[in-house]
């Protein structure tokens, strides 16, 4: 246990690191595990921040079973020599005093990713113990330190433990030297157990956040390799498998392979770089040598910056921003100016070439610009300006300047250009931000002409629909039939109060191949949506959907397949939120009816299968029996079917079957639209091809 005693050593020690205990939310947010993994960065980031500057390739972060976490590099190691203000080493001043370290003023780090110089001193104040060795000088030195006191811990044979007795220092500290390495051989390993009495009792090391922010870090900073290992008991998933124990990180590719690795769509365009830099002046308080006081000077500042951005295919948007390698989720004054200078440089050009994109008098919006958007924004500085320890806002307003000249001078070059690659590319781009606009505009309209509050106001929606009569939307049912004659069968079959009948012609627009414009000027697509009445894309509104469930009724056939596979592809697409909603069914109309023979004069009994596999499994049990029947009758397509039977087995609630479609992996379910129903035929193939239980002979050519 701590030493009891408490003299004018510890007062000077702790007197800074005190505040640090009293209020933690002020340094790392909360003391949950969201605060627990913050300090956890902040080492890290130390680390990151030598390897910035060039020195090491390697970290490792191992997650010990004793709910200890230690970090490892091969960076210079941390200064063992006397600070002499201080006369304290390195290592303690490092570890021990707020606002100090090598990231102020430009001396060790042009730029750095810990930017306050509180950073370790905080983690080691919120920590019950933190072992620090360092590997420098041909020689290994430790430090210990117990909530922020330096001292040395009387492990026992069961190796380091935070509830080992303390002996803090009293009259001085002291570097211990604990072995010997080669002159070539530096390096900083920092192990520490968080503080109970600061963390709640449920906070615990994040694996998954771990991981990707160990990712994100070997993008942003290309050729270093990071290794995460978990020596913990590992959770299980679903199928009782654990997740690899010791994941590696490493890519050379920097933030234009980050964007690839971030992209949910297909690519429209290449990965387009963008670099460049700019120089601005900055008043900050610099301490005067001789008389020891902060005196405020100007400063010039360099601000690097480095964008990589693509459109794919989609409307979604990941745009992701980055000071010195810090994540920045809240953007700050570079996503402004990024943003900024995308949208001017977009309107320009769509009003340059107003004629050719018949884009009319419009004006772009930044939605429209940014959807199907993948970008990351990084800017490197020396000693930014963050709202807060956590870093989550960049507050330097020069930066915005430098970022928006920086981007305009690059894509104004890249949309100018006479290159033929160039130029097909930045076709591509004006073409669909103006595609983006004329959907938004039209789906705009849609949703204020579309949605009614009775039934007075279904005259406005297309002629063919079939509308229920009641507005209560949580009962309403929309039907989608194939054709005219599933029609004539459906209408009289349903429950008109609730049920509502919208037929369409045959096999729809494939809109995963097609542009917005194509599928807004498709008579179908359009006329769905607008019986839906809820908008399309990113404008949908689920609230305003007019039925609680849109149930897709096709032929039990392959045609039948194929059509709700092209419908449930244009809801994927522009109406996702009712799939994610549960609000999109697939009814299950029967292939084959079968009337088995009663004896005497009791009517037959009516047997309906829903696959040529059911249906010979009947007749064998029939057969069996000794039963006699009829030969069975099978249903080519829904307008075979009597107006009863489609009524007993599709259209009744109280008999029928129906296929709730969900989505339980946007990532995979976007995937596999894309590869079903996208525009790259050869993956396509291959898995048919590899498909089980594929028969070429039964291949319709």
């Amino acid at each position: 246990m701590a030493s009891k005693d408490y003299t004018a050593r510890h007062l000077s020690v702790l007197e800074g690191l005190e505040a640090v205990r009293k209020r933690p939310g002020m340094y790392i947010g909360s003391t949950d595990s969201r605060g627990l993994m913050h300090c956890l960065w902040e080492i890290i980031d130390n680390s990151v921040d030598e390897a910035l500057g060039g020195h090491g390739t390697r970290i490792e972060v191992q997650l010990h079973a004793d709910g200890s976490v230690e970090v490892r590099d091969t960076a210079r190691g941390l200064p063992t020599d006397i600070e002499p203000r201080t006369g304290l080493t390195g290592v303690e001043v490092i570890f021990t005093k707020l606002h100090a370290g090598g990231k102020f003023g430009g001396g060790a780090y042009a730029s750095s990713g810990g930017l306050h110089g509180v950073g370790a001193s905080v983690v080691n104040a919120l920590s019950e113990r933190l072992d620090v060795e360092v590997d420098r000088d041909g020689a290994t030195w430790a430090m210990s330190f117990h909530r922020g006191e330096p001292g040395e811990f009387l492990d026992g044979k069961d190796g380091p433990s935070p509830t080992a007795t303390f002996v803090p220092f009293v009259d001085g500290s002291r570097l211990r030297k604990v072995g010997r390495v080669s002159k070539a051989t530096t390096g900083t390993r920092v192990r520490y157990w968080a503080d109970p009495q600061i963390f709640t009792r449920d906070a615990a090391f994040q694996l998954e956040p771990l991981v990707r922010r160990a990712r994100q870090t070997a993008f942003l900073v290309p050729g270093l390799e990071l290794e995460i290992a978990d020596d913990r008991t590992p959770p299980t998933d679903a199928e009782g498998a654990a997740p690899e124990r010791i994941q590696t990180f490493r890519y050379d590719g920097g933030i234009g392979e980050f964007v690839d690795f971030l992209a949910p769509d297909a690519a429209l365009t290449q990965t387009w770089r963008i670099t460049g830099a700019g120089d601005f002046a900055e008043t900050v308080p610099v301490l005067d040598e001789q008389t020891g006081h902060m005196i405020s000077r100007e400063v010039q500042r360099t601000c690097e910056v480095d964008i990589a951005m693509r459109w794919g295919t989609g409307y979604e948007t990941v745009v992701q921003s980055y000071v010195n390698i810090i994540a920045t989720p809240k953007g700050g004054t570079h996503q402004t100016g990024f943003d900024q200078a995308l949208t001017k440089v977009l309107r320009d050009q769509v009003a340059q070439n107003a004629r050719r994109l018949k884009a009319g008098t419009d004006r772009l919006e930044k939605d429209d610009i940014a959807a199907g958007l993948t970008a990351v924004v990084t800017v490197r500085l020396p000693e930014p300006q963050f709202e807060g320890q956590t870093k989550e806002i960049l507050g330097t307003p020069a930066v915005r300047q430098v970022v928006q000249k920086v981007l305009s001078q690059g894509l104004t070059e890249r949309f100018t250009s006479a290159r033929r690659e160039d130029k097909a590319q930045s076709g591509l781009v004006l073409e669909k931000v103006v595609s983006e606009m004329k959907a938004r505009l039209s789906a705009r309209q849609l949703k204020e002409t579309q949605r009614r509050k009775s039934a007075l106001e279904s005259s406005t929606l297309p002629p063919k629909l079939a509308d229920c009569r009641s507005s209560d939307t949580t009962q309403n049912e929309l039907f989608i039939v194939e054709g005219d004659s599933a029609l004539g069968t459906a209408k009289p079959a349903r429950d008109s109060e609730y049920q509502a009948i919208l037929p369409i012609r045959g096999k729809i627009l494939n809109v995963q191949k097609a542009s917005v414009a194509d599928m807004l000027a498709n008579a179908e697509c359009a006329a769905i949506l607008q019986v839906i009445g809820a908008g399309s894309g990113r404008t949908f509104d689920l609230e305003a959907a007019r039925y609680g469930k849109i149930i897709i009724l096709s032929d039990a056939d392959v045609d039948g397949a194929h059509i709700r596979t092209l419908l449930l592809t244009l809801l994927h697409r522009y109406a996702r939120p009712l799939i994610e909603g549960g609000r999109v069914y697939a009814a299950v109309p029967p292939l084959h009816r079968t009337v088995v023979k009663a004896q005497g004069r009791r009517a037959g009994e009516v047997v309906y299968t829903y696959s040529d596999a059911e249906n010979t499994a009947l007749q064998a049990r029939l057969a069996k029996q000794g039963r006699t029947f009829d030969k069975p009758q099978r249903y080519k397509g829904l307008g075979e079917m009597d107006v009863d039977q489609l009524a007993e087995t599709t259209m009744d609630r109280s008999r029928r079957t129906l296929r709730r479609v969900t989505i339980t992996d946007t990532e995979r379910a976007n995937e596999v639209f894309e590869l079903l129903m996208g525009n790259d035929v050869a993956p396509r193939k291959e898995f048919i091809v590899n498909a089980p239980g594929f028969d070429r002979e039964r291949i319709d050519v």
